[in-house]
């Protein structure tokens, strides 16, 4: 199946959004028919094209820069916040708000489930949902993992992989931070497509859409205060280090956990746990 093909699907879909979700969902469109496109060395240089390929971050003067506006972001304003929010909340607290944003999460990981055929995994993500919501009070409390239904993650980007889109080049994006073509891409479509995220638009409740997203990054940068922390002050180029951690990570979870990555399995689910945000 070609490219074209592929994003038709979606395009009867766009007529309702504004014009502002247009650009970001065409801006992704642009990013996945870009995907693999940059140029590289030639290859009468082979150690230079080697270390391109390993890479593949084509923009990495720009990449670097955006992170460094990351970092600042997260040092004045970010770590600070989930700090102050560790030493207030009290970890059952906190436990059930990051239950309870995990729960609302379940139903675009459903959709994904369904779209990359894993039948078994659908019926497991809806069965969560469905326990979480009644029994774990509207997803406060994990009531399905304590009965042994386990949790799992799924997104546009992993989908856009299974249905054999590359990668593309790595992207460092403002505030979000790691990403490549297709995965920015798939963050596009699941933010704006996510039923919960439609459900609260419709009620016109669109500020309550990206306070789930800040909210989910306090969250992460909460649970992974220490790992990160200790992550930067062990590298020697941090920047590198947060490139190949994520590259390696998306592949572990694309493949649904089945690649061998040896000792490393704990440092990418510490960092990039799978509701990264």
């Amino acid at each position: 199946m070609t490219l074209i093909p592929r994003i038709s699907r979606f395009l009867p879909q766009l007529s309702g959004i504004s014009f502002r979700q247009a650009g970001l969902v065409l801006l992704s469109i642009m990013l996945l028919f870009t995907a693999g496109c940059a140029k590289r060395p030639p290859a009468s240089d082979p150690q230079a094209l080697t270390a391109y390929l390993e890479a593949n971050d084509p923009l990495e003067p720009m990449n670097r820069a955006i992170f460094s506006f990351n970092q600042g972001f997260d040092r004045i304003l970010l770590a600070p916040a989930a700090r102050l929010y560790r030493q207030f909340g009290p970890p059952d607290i906190r436990d059930g708000i990051s239950n309870f944003v995990s729960n609302w999460r379940e139903p675009v990981t459903f959709v994904n489930d369904v779209l990359q055929g894993e039948a078994k995994r659908a019926g497991t993500t809806l069965t969560r949902f469905l326990i979480n919501s009644t029994f774990g009070l509207l997803g406060i409390l994990d009531t399905a993992t304590y009965w042994g239904i386990e949790h799992h993650s799924e997104d546009f980007g992993e989908t856009f992989a299974v249905w054999g889109f590359g990668e593309g080049f790595y992207l460092m994006l403002p505030i979000l931070g790691p990403s490549n073509a297709r995965d920015f891409a798939g963050f596009t479509v699941d933010f704006f497509y996510d039923p919960v995220s439609l459900w609260l638009s419709h009620k016109g409740w669109t500020y309550v859409r990206y306070g789930r997203l800040a909210l989910r990054g306090l969250i992460y940068r909460e649970e992974n205060l220490e790992t990160l922390d200790d992550l930067g002050k062990s590298s020697t180029d941090f920047y590198a280090t947060i490139r190949s951690a994520y590259r390696q990570n998306r592949n572990y979870e694309i493949n649904n956990g089945k690649l061998d990555t040896g000792a490393d399995d704990d440092l990418f689910d510490d960092v990039f746990e799978d509701d990264e945000f």
